[in-house]
């Protein structure tokens, strides 16, 4: 078509009598614009080519345990009968009334709290406080068990008193405990050597590589010896050594001569053979008064804490105790034994699991524990319990000795400044 074009146009030109030089030029002009048009119609029709960079983002690692620490606190004996109940009933608290002012130790602040829960609790049993008293033999109703339960993590049954009503009493005090979650260790009868320890599932505030706290929980074995008529037996010592290789070990023992203010050599002997079978601290009760404190190689010793929730009102020193607060802490641990500890801990919380042989089963190493200490002094004075005034902290502190007995703790063990 262009060409037919171009000889028209020399025709038109030569019939005009132009120069016969113009017409190449002509043509190529019009050629080139042709050929332009067709050029930038073909860029027109071609979409344009977007090189997208694609931004790698690496997942950020996961947050790990670098250290865990548990603010517990250990008290004396407790119990929910004869005349505390009887106040208890008479108050528009029922129940909950002996733990009315336990909220004014600042409660919230720990992460375990354990007692020694001094009655059996059996549904149904109706005794007058005359007739406790005449007896001997205690029973709290298992109504304040849910109560307690806010208030306590952990109990121990070995004492003169959680069998008043027997076997199946005791028994049933077990499954009230663990209706409600309440961890519990223990046994009236220390022959019953399956029962002196249980490991415990202790919980614990756990701090993460990203600096953030999360709630986890660690185990611990606890033991109760009740030798309030019986002496212990080495072989029931003993039985504390299978745990202390890997892990903590707390002793409670119940026993010695009630209202004594001292520890007498029996008493003395026997406690500290508690640490030399393991024991990283022992935590006595039953003389329902607090009697001195000592530091046994370094470790401690607390040979009465007294009366924590008790009716006995007769003399000053029944109503004041020693509450142990003890800060457990775990930092420099290998990453992956303390991840294996907390995912165990966990599983910790039933009586008689099978923590210790899965412990010994997956070959972990005991944690490097510290232990920070401190007296918490309370007061029941009136039948009901609240933190003590300052006049009584001193006579509490005076008779454990504890100014003295905190310069004599050794590592890993360490008084609260």
């Amino acid at each position: 078509m262009l060409v037919l074009y171009c000889g028209h146009m020399e025709r038109v030109i030569r019939k005009r009598h132009q120069t016969s030089r113009l017409i190449p030029i002509v043509c190529l002009v019009l050629v080139l614009g042709v050929l332009g048009c067709a050029a930038a119609y073909r860029a027109a029709q071609q979409k344009p080519v977007v090189t997208k960079t694609v931004k790698v983002i690496q997942a950020a690692p996961k947050p790990y345990a670098v250290s865990a620490s548990s603010n517990a606190l250990f008290t004396g004996n407790s119990y929910f009968s004869r005349y505390i109940n009887d106040h208890a009933m008479q108050s528009e608290l029922k129940f909950a009334y002996p733990f009315s002012r336990l909220n004014e130790f600042g409660w919230n602040q720990y992460d375990a709290t354990m007692t020694g829960l001094e009655c059996p609790t059996v549904a149904g049993l109706q005794q007058t406080s005359a007739q406790e008293d005449a007896t001997l033999s205690f029973n709290c109703n298992p109504q304040y068990l849910p109560e307690l339960a806010k208030w306590f993590t952990v109990v121990t049954l070995a004492n003169n008193h959680t069998d008043n009503q027997g076997d199946e009493g005791l028994a049933e005090t077990r499954r009230h405990l663990d209706e409600n979650h309440i961890q519990y260790f223990g046994d009236p009868d220390p022959r019953n050597t399956k029962d002196l320890c249980n490991v415990i599932s202790l919980p614990v505030q756990v701090t993460t590589s990203d600096g953030k706290t999360q709630k986890g929980a660690l185990p611990v074995a606890m033991c109760g010896y009740h030798w309030f008529i019986r002496m212990v037996q080495p072989d029931e010592l003993a039985v504390m050594k299978q745990y202390s290789e890997i892990m903590p070990v707390l002793a409670f023992p119940h026993g010695g001569v009630e209202y004594k203010t001292a520890p007498d050599e029996i008493k003395t002997m026997l406690y500290r053979a508690m640490i030399d079978n393991g024991a990283d601290m022992v935590l006595g009760d039953h003389p329902h008064v607090v009697q001195p404190s000592e530091a046994y190689k370094g470790h401690p010793i607390f040979y009465s804490m007294g009366n924590f929730i008790f009716d006995q009102q007769v003399a000053p020193e029944m109503t004041r105790s020693a509450g142990i607060n003890v800060r457990f802490e775990v930092i420099d641990a290998n990453k992956s034994q303390l991840a294996a500890w907390l995912k165990l801990g966990k599983q910790c919380s039933m009586y008689h699991d099978d923590c210790l042989a899965q412990i010994e089963a997956a070959s972990l190493k005991k944690l490097p524990y510290t232990y920070t200490l401190d007296i918490v002094g309370a007061d029941d004075l009136g039948y009901i319990t609240k933190p003590a005034s300052a006049a009584v902290q001193a006579g509490i502190l005076q008779r454990l000795n504890w100014a003295q007995v905190k310069t004599q703790l050794q590592a890993p063990y360490s008084a609260k400044t």
